[in-house]
């Protein structure tokens, strides 16, 4: 019997014949018994999904192709007899692999930290007797008692029930309260039955008995827990593209390396050993030992950056996959909204006030014609505050924290009526003390109304009441109109009802509130009836509400509608709900279509990929849909990040590219199927995230660009060498090229790697899933442009060195001091227009100069540091003897440290030609 049957047959069973079924009674279990059942079901606990152990996440650090690679290039390095660089080059590995370790585990850290979501205790009755014992003991059958407040510990059958009503928002979305009642009503939407609750909710008001059915991965909690567990994650397109990126160099360098071994052998007549010494060479020109590492520590930057922006990110590849997001499914509330209930308009038969401020805090105002009203100036509205403060059971406390959030004891709808109240001026303490309330008749999903009686004067009574509109004003005859109370005429009736239908046509709620006073001689409080205090009502207006959007949303949404990202919004909560809100915060037009939970089953998988392409709203669904709306559009080629806060919100969580939990209101099953958690549960930090995202994989396209450069101009001394059969001695030593690889080139490339974000990165689209790392115009940029110069400067200085001495009179040095000022001169050469290549690559279209040349200072201390290492390389005895280096004459230098200045004005005019438009913004 499948969940939704199960749910069906509790609820709809009378309560007898659920004691016979759990083998229980309205006393309970014996302890004996209860002992039983918890060897025979498990502990009530939510399993956490299988870990990787720390071995092997520790271990996957050094066994990627990058990794590979780099154990590789110190292999190399320590068979062409430099046992020092190769054991740098492993040390880079190392350092590399612990680092991305540690990032890991502190995030793991992180989110370990935040707070369970199901109760630690709960209150039982066993053996006939109340006695407190761990959530995690509790057993299907067990009687258990509840109180604002209190987190449901398990799916239960309520047996009985006083004025309860539970937030089910983290399973549902849904941020309406629901009433639940003994009496079953099987409602409308998923887990509505009136008298059924369901565990990691929680009760908001009332009290309640109710005997638990499922526990621990057999309630609704655990199914959708086991059903986010399941699902695979999907791989990071950063690591598709290194993967792929870093086997086609790997295919280039082998081949290349193969190449100039046979050609070495058969055509300059090379032995073995130097033709492998020449071909290991090669292979090491080609593979960019300083990708992985500067790849690792730019995507660490962003996970810096992003902490700051309030983003926690659980895994490195994240950041970058953000930056290729296309769509955002966002959940409605706490996510797009506060999920604080905020009253807005108050509603006289004589006048409309405006409520200002949003959520449960009173920094806010009563307005009317735009001047401050309090509420004894006029007495529609004293009337109509009193009857919102005194008919009231819930507490608003302030945070203790600044900044925090409040916490509501009670109910939403309530704690909205408590602030406004104050805005008013309205002291309910006090006013209670002049007006005792004497009785309580609860609110009930049948009546939808809640009255309470109080002490009017020595003579009277006053009965207030408030409720459903519809189920209030039927019970009014009489209205109060500025003060004075006559009969309700139809008239007064029909526009009361036409205002409470323009309110809702905009997503507002409405809560009606009337009274009436009766004479105390004639009246026996104990003894009234609910139709005898709730007939003849005098209505005196209505109050609007909604969870308002986060005030920082409307400007979120319009950078992504801006950066081309599509938001969808997917929720538990109405239709009319959902898309008064969608079309308040910008996310959709008016014209967009609202498809409900039970219209989304009944579309074929062809319908929902093409309802996609358009303007859509999601509501009325469950966490399968939700997860089938995610998968669709991957289907459909997009890149999916998915927000939310609840337990129906993780399996798309986790079936998204990105998922994005938030931090503070997040249940721990959303929090462990995110890669991203949001600390402040701002869905703006989303978008300072996308940003960072964007600018990450845009410096990883900037430092590729800057790597691949440095490979050509040292590639192509060694084809100079092999094509002239070895008449032109190899200009640069394999100690040089891994010099430049190891030594000058990282920094700086690091420094590329903490780029701030181009202006314009958020008003660009996307880029496409398919478009690799690797474009046809970093290719052109590194190879036939920077690359291509570079050769040409660092070969010119080759020869301009041996013109010196004599060439073409006398051959190409082979050996000695020339020779060594030549390679060395080469190697100065290339480090040299690296430093103008790295200024260069700071920007792709706009000038530097615009930009700001010293706006990066990392870049610049790595410049500082390239220059330091080559002046130490040339002039430290040791280190000449290691490098094939010598000491430089006055010109070298001044030549050297003028290189890069036409090289970076050449760029400009590059830049100016090609981008002439973008040049001058």
């Amino acid at each position: 019997m499948d969940e939704k049957k199960i749910r069906e047959l509790y609820a709809g069973d009378d309560i007898t014949k659920v004691f016979t079924n759990l083998h229980s009674s309205a006393n309970g279990l014996s302890s004996e018994e209860a002992a039983k059942r918890l060897k025979k079901y498990g502990p009530n606990a939510i399993k956490k999904s299988e870990e990787k152990s720390q071995w092997k996440t520790f271990f996957k650090n050094f066994i990627s192709t990058m990794a590979i690679l780099l154990w590789i290039s110190g292999a190399i390095a320590m068979m062409s007899g430099t046992l020092e660089l190769g054991i740098a080059i492993w040390m880079v590995n190392i350092i590399n692999g612990l680092f991305s370790f540690w990032q890991e585990r502190a995030a793991k850290r992180a989110t370990d930290a935040l707070n369970n979501m199901l109760p630690t205790y709960v209150l039982v009755i066993r053996d006939g007797k109340k006695m407190q014992v761990d959530s995690k003991d509790l057993v299907p059958g067990d009687v258990f008692l509840l109180q604002a407040g209190n987190s449901i510990p398990a799916d239960s059958r309520l047996i009985s029930a006083s004025s309860m009503q539970v937030d089910q928002s983290a399973l549902t979305g849904e941020s309406v309260p629901e009433s639940k009642t003994t009496k079953y009503d099987p409602g409308e939407g998923s887990y509505a039955e009136s008298n059924l609750i369901y565990s990691g909710t929680t009760v908001g008001a009332g009290t309640g008995r109710a005997i638990a059915f499922a526990t621990g991965m057999k309630t609704e909690f655990g199914r959708i827990a086991n059903l986010t567990q399941k699902q695979g994650k999907t791989e990071s397109p950063l690591t598709r593209e290194l993967d792929r990126l870093t086997k086609q160099l790997s295919i280039i360098a082998v081949s290349t390396g193969v190449v100039f071994l046979v050609c070495a052998i058969f055509f300059v007549k090379y032995p073995f050993a130097k033709a492998f010494i020449l071909a290991l060479g090669m292979i090491v020109a080609f593979i960019p030992e300083g990708l992985l590492p500067t790849v690792t520590l730019s995507l660490a930057i962003g996970v810096r950056r992003m902490a700051k922006k309030h983003a926690l990110v659980k895994e490195l590849n994240s950041v970058e996959t953000l930056g290729e997001t296309t769509v955002i499914c966002s959940d409605k509330t706490g996510t797009l909204t506060q999920n604080q209930m905020t009253i807005h308009y108050i509603w006289t038969p004589k006048h409309e006030y405006h409520v200002t401020g949003n959520g449960y805090v009173n920094n806010g105002q009563i307005e009317l014609n735009n001047k401050q009203l309090w509420y004894e100036e006029n007495p529609d509205l004293h009337k109509l505050v009193q009857i919102s403060a005194l008919n009231n059971d819930t507490t608003v406390q302030p945070s203790k924290v600044k900044g925090g959030k409040p916490k509501i004891l009670g109910t939403p709808t309530e704690a909205s009526l408590i602030i406004m109240a104050e805005k008013a001026g309205f002291e309910k303490q006090k006013v209670l003390v002049k007006y005792p309330r004497l009785r309580e008749l609860p609110f009930d999903s049948d009546r939808k109304r809640m009255t309470t009686i109080h002490r009017w004067n020595d003579t009277q009574y006053i009965i207030l009441t408030k409720g459903a509109f519809s189920d209030t004003i039927k019970q009014c005859d009489q209205i109060q109109v500025d003060g004075k109370i006559r009969k309700m005429t139809k008239e007064d009736s029909d526009r009361a009802k036409q205002v409470n239908a323009d309110y809702a046509a905009k997503g507002l709620r409405s809560i009606a509130m009337a009274y009436k006073v009766v004479e105390r001689k004639d009246t026996d409080v104990s003894k009234l009836t609910i139709d005898q205090a709730e007939s003849h009502l005098i209505f005196v207006g209505l109050t609007t509400m909604s969870d308002p959007p986060r005030p920082e949303i409307y400007n979120a949404v319009r950078r992504c509608h801006e950066a081309k990202i599509k938001i969808i919004m997917v929720t538990g909560d109405s239709k009319l709900t959902a898309k008064s809100v969608a079309v308040q915060i910008g996310l959709t037009s008016k014209k967009a279509r609202v498809i409900s939970g039970n219209e989304l089953n009944n579309m074929s998988d062809a319908e929902l990929r093409q309802a996609l392409k358009g303007e859509v709203i999601f509501a009325r669904v469950v966490p399968e849909q939700k997860y089938k709306v995610v998968k669709t559009l991957q289907e459909n080629g997009e890149v999916v990040a998915s927000t939310g806060d609840g337990v129906n919100d993780a399996p798309a969580l986790k079936r998204a590219d990105i998922g994005i939990a938030m931090g503070m209101t997040g249940t721990d099953v959303a929090k462990d199927a995110a890669n991203i958690v949001l600390t402040d549960d701002n869905f703006a930090s989303i978008v300072a995230a996308i940003e960072e995202g964007r600018a990450v994989y845009s410096n990883i396209r900037k430092f590729l660009t800057y790597i691949l450069t440095s490979n050509v101009a040292e590639a192509f001394p060694s084809i100079l060498f092999l094509f002239s059969s070895g008449l032109i001695p190899l200009p640069l030593t394999v100690m040089q090229i891994l010099t430049v690889d190891l030594g000058t080139d990282m920094l700086p490339a690091l420094g590329l790697g903490a780029e701030a974000a181009d202006p314009d990165v958020m008003k660009q689209a996307p880029r496409k899933r398919s478009e690799h790392l690797l474009t046809k115009s970093i290719i052109s940029k590194a190879f036939l442009w920077y690359g291509l110069l570079s050769s040409i400067i660092s070969i010119g200085a080759y020869f301009f060195v041996n013109y010196q001495n004599g060439w073409p009179s006398v051959p190409l040095a082979a050996s000695g001091r020339v020779y060594m000022r030549a390679t060395t001169m080469v190697l100065g050469a290339i480090g040299f227009a690296q430093v103008a290549n790295v200024i260069n690559c700071r920007t792709n279209k706009v000038s530097v100069f615009k930009k700001g040349l010293f706006s990066n200072k990392n870049i610049w201390y790595g410049i500082i540091f390239q220059i330091l290492l080559f002046l130490v390389l040339t002039v430290t005895p040791g280190l000449q003897e290691l490098f094939n280096t010598t000491n430089l004459m006055a010109s070298d230098w001044i030549f050297l440290f003028c290189l890069p200045i036409p090289l970076v004005l050449l760029d400009e005019a590059r830049k100016w030609l090609f981008y002439h438009k973008a040049y001058k913004k």
